[in-house]
């Protein structure tokens, strides 16, 4: 019996999937191993003699050519047809064409080397080789991360999140967990989706039921779906020092534009002790944090999918962003605005920049993409126009915040040092019932904190 257990034990732990695409490929096994590939016929060519099928697993751009020799399987050959999921046996061999360096060679024997899993009807299958609208794709959303372009994003939000990952524990970051479902509204704008009960009875108590139940409170007040996690992060960095995570966060804005989503996926980190109460400090930690994940990004199979027809200056910008010895540009709130104010006056803007008033999208362009020509930090806002929790600089009238604002994108991380001084919270927040819990982090311990939040998907957009 214990012999049994041990050797279980063992065998579980060299458990190990069938390799993926990209794995063979990243380390090719002897071309005399039987090599056994599984994924969807990306496109075939049927010649006389020979078919040539590209398989995807989806672990790459890169699929996989299999050489199939003709023999007597006609019939099995007429079912493979772009979208059919298959299994092929064969030997992974050098490839003689161009643009691949592995083939894998697929004996005459077809019925006993190809296996059909899935077929796939090439008349209505919605897929097909061609270029396609985002308006379609959005049509066939169940279906579209089959395309090259989806698909390398969805596997460079992967790189990302990984790269992320581990520039915070060298850092010495811990991952937390914070709620989806709140009872605050860090952000003060009234945008949060409010949770609503279902009242449900079972179908047979439908007739009997005369009168409709008044909606209830599942938690006994409103609670709603978090637009930022950050408070919950504040709490936790003052047992934990450094915290981070990257959650899903829910905005009810009536926006239709391409910068506002209903759903999204934030990062947001929080750090106890940082090493001033200088808004500078926390610009030095985003800076840190982008240029690790970016640094190389471009050179990956991804990214040339991603930019096979995009903008070389674009590109140009991005690689220039990500050298460590090139430091980004930062300036005050009342400096971006005497130099927006100065390019109004020749070249006027659709909205006057005016100081103590928000700025738009064509002033955050403006400044990063023509007047920087890359990523630029602007700081030290006018405190009406940011929320409470941001510390409050010496001259009364701006916080120590900063937005980043980058080329093509503009606003992409915002940011502050926190503010640590109850009275001045107090003072700030008011009488907001629920937040005695906020005040009790400063009044027990308090210490001076910095934090930042960065939606994920402006991150991939850049």
């Amino acid at each position: 019996m214990i012999f049994r257990r041990l050797l279980s034990t063992a065998s579980s732990s060299k458990f190990s999937l069938q390799p993926t695409i990209k794995q063979l490929l990243s380390h090719p096994v002897s071309s005399q191993e039987t090599t056994i590939v599984s994924g969807w016929i990306k496109s075939i060519r049927k010649q006389k003699n020979v078919s040539f099928a590209v398989i995807t697993d989806g672990s790459s751009p890169q699929g996989l050519q299999a050489v199939l020799m003709k023999g007597r399987d006609d019939e099995l050959l007429r079912g493979l047809t772009n979208g059919t999921a298959v299994r092929i046996t064969g030997r992974l061999v050098s490839s003689p064409g161009a643009g691949q360096s592995h083939e894998l060679l697929v004996e005459k024997d077809m019925e006993r080397n190809v296996m059909i899993l899935g077929e796939c009807n090439p008349d209505t299958y919605p897929i097909q080789k061609k270029d396609l609208s985002t308006e379609y794709l959005r049509d066939n959303v169940h279906l579209r991360a089959r395309t090259s372009q989806i698909s390398a994003m969805l596997r460079l939000r992967d790189t990302l999140q990984r790269r992320i990952d581990s520039w915070f524990e060298t850092q010495g970051f811990c991952y937390v967990n914070t709620p989806i479902i709140t009872g605050n509204d860090a952000e003060g704008a009234g945008e949060a989706f409010r949770i609503a009960q279902v009242e449900s009875a079972h179908p047979a108590a439908a007739e009997a039921q005369t009168t409709t139940l008044p909606p209830t409170e599942f938690f006994g007040r409103p609670a709603f779906l978090t637009v930022s996690h950050q408070l919950h992060l504040e709490a936790l960095a003052t047992a934990l020092s450094r915290v981070y995570t990257l959650s899903p966060c829910f905005r009810a804005e009536k926006s239709m534009t391409g910068r506002h989503l209903a759903e999204f996926w934030m990062l947001e980190a929080e750090w106890a002790f940082p090493t001033d109460n200088s808004v500078h400090n926390v610009c030095d930690v985003t800076e840190s944090l982008l240029k690790a994940t970016l640094s190389g990004l471009l050179e990956s199979e991804d990214a040339a999918v991603l930019w096979k027809d995009g903008d070389a200056q674009k590109r140009n910008l991005i690689i220039s962003a990500s050298d460590s010895s090139k430091p980004w540009a930062r300036m005050s709130y009342s400096e971006a605005i005497k130099h927006l104010e100065h390019r109004h006056s020749t070249n006027p803007f659709d909205y006057t920049p005016q100081w103590g008033h928000q700025l738009q999208s064509e002033h955050e362009r403006w400044l990063a993409e023509s007047f920087v020509g890359g990523p630029v930090f602007v700081t030290d806002y006018p405190a009406k126009l940011k929320p409470f929790y941001m510390r409050m600089n010496d001259d009364g009238e701006t916080v120590a915040c900063f937005d980043l604002l980058v080329p093509n994108v503009g606003e992409l991380i915002g940011g502050s040092v926190r503010e640590e001084r109850a009275h001045l919270l107090e003072e700030k927040m008011g009488d907001i019932s629920g937040s005695e819990w906020y005040i009790d982090l400063r009044k027990y311990g308090g210490a001076p904190h910095a934090g930042f939040g960065m939606g994920f998907e402006r991150l991939v957009v850049w």
